[in-house]
């Protein structure tokens, strides 16, 4: 809503400063009939799940965590789950002749 607020407050200048001569009630009405599109635009947003990020958000984003290096020396790698391809299983004895499925 404070979105909104911004925008108006801004248009409202430039309606003041560059369109003195051309605005209209109709600019008016259509700056005041841009709030509930505004609203319906983020009840669907929100309807697909979207969540703004707040400023408190973006900042812990943005500060790096603190790591220490023998965290990161000690920290191997684990070996991938075997799959159909990496595994010995049946499918190694199959006959050349025979077509896979």
């Amino acid at each position: 809503m404070r979105e909104w607020l911004v925008y108006v407050a801004v248009m409202a200048v430039v309606f003041v400063l560059f369109l003195r001569d051309t605005v209209t009630t109709g600019s008016v009405v259509g700056l005041l009939a841009s709030l509930p599109m505004y609203l319906l635009a983020g009840f669907v947003l929100a309807k697909f799940g979207y969540q703004r990020k707040t400023l408190r958000d973006l900042k812990s984003a943005a500060r790096p965590t603190p790591t220490t290096s023998s965290t990161t020396s000690t920290a191997t790698r684990s070996k991938p789950a075997r799959t159909s391809r990496t595994s010995t299983g049946p499918s190694q004895h199959r006959p050349k002749n025979k077509r896979k499925r």
